[in-house]
């Protein structure tokens, strides 16, 4: 190990470091500040437009009065359809779902229609999946999946409204890890009916929600011109989206609780002008890819002020690329989140894991994360990476994270229940991009590792800026392929020996550092992570504050 000594350490107080791009806002004292929802708009670091909130028709429309019933037996299908219908033919306006226990099959939305489920109301989708009729995934698509519990395509001036509650229905859908159980749960679940995996690790609603996937491929292997009966009999493995909405724009959910999706709760894809605010999300921690929010490929996004529980990513960000779409072009930008609260999650905030569309101006801000798995999450691999820049994150408060505090991970491969993961990667043809990231005010309280960056090798993940940053955790910052870091006034406070741990780092700049009184050494680094500066840094009586390996 060749060592650096502290007088060449002090030495590097007089060079220049990275600039630290700061957000003019964190100037402020943010405590004196009004902050709602256009203060944050006008306030972003990218010119955020004001998202517009669609406008409806003076008109209401109730269920009830188009043979409903909320007795919570009587299937309202029928009624639903008449009663949108009926809304429609008026030029629009509010479809209200008074209180009561109303059970449905799919609801299909329409242009100019804001469903109101007033409070106390309850809308139970039907555990029935014969009420789900195959339908093609857009008005474009080729696939097929059996109708989202809400869903609309093409559609414009739309909305969810009201203190009222929607249920999905999800758990008569989705598949139960035994991992994931007491075995008193396990129990019950494998007596209510089903399969098990030959294993005996999972449980699957039915025969036919274990063998749906293996179905389709072989389907898809013999025939690329498939029809809606074709997959017929795969509906109970094709899990789909509580809200699920294509090509739509001028959408608003506000103030509502949905939840209990079969897959995620709410996705929207290729949608423009979209605001989520004072609404609740909520899934099971144990629910199979149960995300909550997956914005997908979107413009003009606005989450303001959502609770959100997940079985999976919390708030994600997700952009994949058409083969219309230009190859250098953005399918997800312009995007706010403000004062949005997680409880569990894989991920309080999530980027990816499909970024090949592309993905830049990404604005959170004053969210708390509590107990999720990851804080603040950045995933994709190779074979669905894309440019992702110009993403802003300052005051993120979190408490009890499971493993990561901060991740970067561009060997993330998620899979199927039951498969073997291996991040073994050879397919480089959409490499993921990470660059200009700037993270500032985020303090966690208890975490597995504070940060952790892996990068690739022929691409590195760039540009990385934090400030004002206080962690405890049990493991330090690991970096690995990765260049240009500037960390100002980061204080992570670690049992560990080293707090930095460096592969292949070139260009890391370290102001105004904290060393641990528990360390013994601030940074240790590979050979390859050359111009490394310790700038404003309190290492009197540290011996070997920076050890850099030969090798």
């Amino acid at each position: 190990m060749m060592k650096i000594s502290n007088r060449s350490l002090l030495s590097l107080l007089r060079l220049s470091f990275l600039p630290i791009v700061l957000l003019q806002l964190l100037s402020i004292n943010t405590n004196a500040q009004v902050k709602d929802l256009a203060w944050y708009t006008a306030n972003a670091p990218f010119k955020m437009p004001t998202v517009p909130i669609p406008v409806f028709a003076d008109k209401t429309f109730s269920i009830a009065d188009f043979g409903g019933v909320n007795d919570g037996q009587t299937l309202n299908t029928v009624a639903f359809e008449k009663t949108i219908a009926a809304c429609v033919a008026a030029g629009g306006g509010k479809v209200v779902v008074p209180a009561g226990l109303w059970l449905t099959g799919p609801i299909q939305l329409k242009s100019n229609i804001n469903l109101e489920v007033q409070r106390g109301a309850i809308i139970n989708f039907t555990s029935d999946h014969t009420q789900y009729p195959i339908i093609k995934a857009s008005n474009t698509s080729t696939n097929y999946q059996p109708a989202s519990p809400i869903y609309g395509y093409d559609l414009k001036n739309i909305a969810i409204t009201g203190e009222g509650i929607i249920d999905g229905a999800g758990d008569s859908w989705r598949e139960m890890k035994k991992s994931k159980t007491t075995e008193a749960q396990w129990k019950k679940l494998v007596a209510s009916g089903g399969v098990v995996s030959e294993d005996g690790s999972i449980w699957w609603p039915s025969k036919e929600a274990m063998e749906g996937g293996a179905y389709i491929k072989a389907l898809k292997q013999k025939s690329t011109k498939l029809t809606a009966a074709d997959y017929l009999p795969a509906r109970d493995g094709l899990r789909q989206h509580m809200v699920f909405l294509v090509n739509c724009e001028n959408v608003l959910i506000e103030n509502v609780t949905i939840r209990n999706s079969p897959k995620f709760i709410f996705y929207p894809s290729k949608c423009t002008n979209v605001t989520l605010r004072y609404a609740n999300f909520y899934n099971e921690w144990y629910a199979q890819n149960g995300d909550a929010i997956d914005i997908s490929a979107c413009e003009n996004v606005v989450v303001y002020k959502c609770n959100v529980s997940a079985g999976d990513d919390a708030i994600c960000m997700k952009s994949s690329r058409g083969k219309s779409d230009p190859a250098d072009g953005f399918n997800l930008q312009n995007i706010l989140i403000a004062g949005c609260t997680v409880y569990n999650g894989h991920g309080g905030f999530v980027i990816g894991s499909n970024t090949d569309g592309g993905m830049r101006n990404i604005f959170v801000t004053d969210c708390n994360f509590i107990g999720t798995d990851i804080g603040i999450r950045v995933k994709s691999n190779a074979g669905r990476g894309g440019v992702v820049k110009d993403i802003y994150i300052c005051n993120i408060y979190m408490k009890d994270i499971l493993h990561e505090a901060i991740s970067f991970d561009t060997y993330y491969e998620d899979v199927p229940a039951g498969a073997v993961k291996d991040t073994v990667r050879t397919v480089r043809d959409k490499t993921p991009v990470f660059s200009d990231f700037h993270m500032s005010n985020i303090f966690c309280n208890g975490a597995e590792s504070a940060v952790s960056i892996t990068g690739l090798p022929e691409m590195p993940i760039r540009k990385l800026f934090f400030d004002n940053v206080t962690i405890s955790a049990k493991k330090g910052f690991e970096a690995t392929d990765a260049a240009d870091l500037s960390l100002k006034n980061v204080k992570l406070i670690v049992p560990t020996d080293n707090v930095y741990t460096l592969n292949n780092v070139p260009g890391v700049t370290i102001t105004n550092g904290y060393f641990p009184a528990s360390a013994k050494t601030l940074i240790k680094a590979d050979a390859k992570s050359k111009d490394v500066k310790v700038i404003s840094t309190d290492l009197r009586g540290v011996k070997d504050a920076v050890q850099v390996s030969k090798k």
